[in-house]
């Protein structure tokens, strides 16, 4: 079997969306007797940190200068290598594949000049939109990757009066934006028991609870009435569940996966900011359960959990 190597950002400031669609890949692929290990450094986030301990995946300081990634990738004979960075070089996949290595890009949306052998883009309506480059792509939510946590989960039925909350924005929260979400959340004059996920401490008040990164958010996910979130790749993880979602967007290329999914009604949508209409869309929302439930009922089987393992197969694939 091949050896892969991950090339992808997490840290503080870049958040953890792109360590955890890896490492669900690389579940897969080690489920399959292929060796994998994960090329660069985790900043500022012991959480992001342990999804790899935890589950015994290397980490190797890399470079990000191309031709020293690629002469690394060979020193530790590597086969194939997926890159999932909006930081790298635009030609770092072209000197990879010099270096005889197959290329998988994992994109959202704008590939960034980025040239692979196979690209993903597991965005919802992703295989409608343009796409620069005449190569393979794997295109729209056929291709989500999920961890073993998500895809062996269930949903958590709850038939008490006061909806379950849950309030999390990544691994991070690295737009810093928690705060602001749990108090329109009071803002509603609402009933409902809040959890609200921040790595940075804060007194919410009232029925919400704060609690650091866990890795008991796909429980807490599944056992939800109502998550509040942003547009990232926990997108993914609800929709599969069935979970009612209310989304904001922290970050430029979260947009068009906000628009996609508020537009198919797949949604509720709550801006960018907290103001008087994400405060009253949050108070329908908690006030409705059909109103929840209807988002909850449009979103689910959009993600049918089997995405990685066709990605592997691509992937190992190009790797013969």
């Amino acid at each position: 079997m091949p050896r892969a190597g991950f090339r992808c950002d997490a840290g503080a400031s870049s958040g953890v969306g792109h360590l955890v669609r890896c490492v669900a890949l690389a579940e897969e692929l080690r489920s399959r007797g292929a060796d994998v290990v994960f090329l660069g450094e985790v900043r500022g986030s012991e959480w992001a940190a342990a999804q790899l301990s935890l589950r015994g995946l290397p980490l190797v300081p890399a470079p990000a200068e191309p031709a020293r990634l690629a002469a690394l990738s060979r020193e530790l004979r590597l086969d194939a290598v997926v890159l999932d960075s909006y930081d790298l070089p635009e030609h770092t996949g072209a000197v990879l594949r010099d270096h005889g290595l197959a290329v998988l890009a994992i994109v959202d949306g704008d590939p960034r000049g980025q040239r692979a052998d196979l690209y993903l883009d597991q965005n919802l309506g992703a295989e409608h939109r343009p796409f620069p480059f005449d190569a393979r792509r794997l295109a729209g939510a056929r291709y989500v990757l999920l961890r073993d946590s998500v895809r062996s989960r269930r949903r958590v039925a709850h038939d008490g009066e006061v909806p379950r909350v849950l309030c999390f924005f990544g691994g991070t929260d690295s737009a810093g934006v928690a705060p602001a979400w749990a108090a329109a959340l009071r803002a509603t004059g609402r009933p409902f028991d809040g959890t609200v996920v921040s790595p940075e401490p804060f007194e919410a008040g009232g029925p919400i609870t704060v609690i650091p990164p866990t890795d008991r958010l796909p429980e807490l996910m599944a056992g939800a009435d109502l998550v509040v979130t942003a547009a990232g790749s926990a997108v993914w993880e609800l929709l599969h569940l069935g979970v009612p979602t209310a989304l904001t967007w922290v970050a430029a290329n979260q947009l068009i996966g906000y628009e996609e999914l508020v537009g198919r009604g797949v949604a509720a949508g709550l801006g960018d900011v907290p103001d008087a209409g994400s405060v009253a869309v949050l108070a329908g929302l908690l006030a409705g359960p059909a109103v929840r439930e209807e988002h909850g009922r449009r979103g689910r089987g959009l993600v049918d959990g089997r995405g990685r393992e066709r990605v592997a197969d691509a992937l190992l694939e190009i790797c013969r």
